[in-house]
């Protein structure tokens, strides 16, 4: 119960009780929920493991401002980079996603208005999950890794496999003699380690340094600069500037594990810089989910 009740607080007080009561007559629906979908004057979605469930409650426009103060601990203004990023991360771990009516200035988002949907993401870590894919990725002769990528059609469990790597990789795996490995994390949207004023809510090992909301190619270049990883990991690669910063992080003799978008070898292909990486050999396992 302890991570749904997380979520719920942010809730006004009926809403909430609609929860409660749900949850009460239905346990296991708390271990099925992954998401919670509010939209202005619509009904209230619970997206399940299988299958999704409607609340016959219309959320108000004032309901969401309210959940939105609560979120961010009555100061909109001081999480207004987070709502200009389209989310915010709460304790826990937690991500809500909000959509509404951007202000564009110089051609980036000053502002969301008028916020009109609210996404909210139920974090669970599963530790263990990578077992079977870290035999592919580590390089036991070499007590190292292969530069991989892990690939997988959104919502198919790349960033929770990919944390529990860093984790293992982070703390040293004794049943191989594999000692810990420095890892830098690049958390561009704050999906992997999940920082809340500071402190990892996911467990991400004890050798981990994060940087987090900021392009690949920024935190790649940073870390190397300040924390000597010996592992870069990310999600979600795919732009000119994230190959980039990738050859920068591989000819720097830093090893690297990602994750991106796909459900083929084809849709890897179709994305030139990433396949120039597996060409060349500097990606050397390719892992699909």
């Amino acid at each position: 119960m302890k991570d749904i009740d997380e979520i719920l607080k942010y809730f006004p007080n009926n809403i909430y009780q609609i929860f409660f009561s749900l949850f009460k007559e239905n346990n296991r629906l708390i271990e099925e929920i992954q998401e919670i979908r509010i939209r202005s004057n619509r009904e209230i979605l619970l997206k399940l493991m299988e299958r999704d469930v409607i609340l016959q409650y219309n959320v108000t426009q004032a309901e969401i401002l309210q959940i939105l103060e609560r979120l961010c601990e009555n100061s909109i203004y001081a999480y207004k980079n987070q709502i200009c990023e389209g989310f915010i991360t709460v304790k826990g771990g937690h991500r809500i996603g909000l959509t509404g009516s951007c202000v564009i200035e110089n051609g980036k988002i000053i502002n969301v208005k008028y916020i009109s949907s609210l996404n909210f993401r139920i974090a669970r870590e599963i530790l263990n999950c990578s077992t079977r894919i870290l035999r592919e990725i580590i390089d036991i002769e070499n007590k190292t890794i292969y530069n991989s990528i892990i690939v997988a059609p959104p919502g198919k469990g790349k960033t929770t496999v990919l944390r529990d790597i860093i984790r293992r990789l982070s703390n040293g795996i004794d049943e191989i003699n594999l000692k810990g490995k420095t890892c830098g994390v690049v958390d561009e949207r704050g999906e992997i380690a999940a920082m809340y004023k500071g402190v990892p809510q996911n467990d991400v090992g004890i050798r981990t340094d994060i940087i987090e909301n900021v392009h690949k190619n920024q935190g790649i270049h940073m870390l190397i600069r300040t924390m000597a990883p010996e592992i870069i990991a990310c999600d979600e690669i795919g732009s000119r500037e994230d190959v980039e910063s990738i050859h920068y992080a591989l000819y720097s003799g830093v090893k690297g594990i990602f994750t991106m978008h796909g459900r083929s070898i084809e849709d890897i292909k179709n994305n030139k810089q990433i396949y120039e990486l597996i060409e060349n050999r500097e990606i050397q396992k390719v892992i699909f989910l």
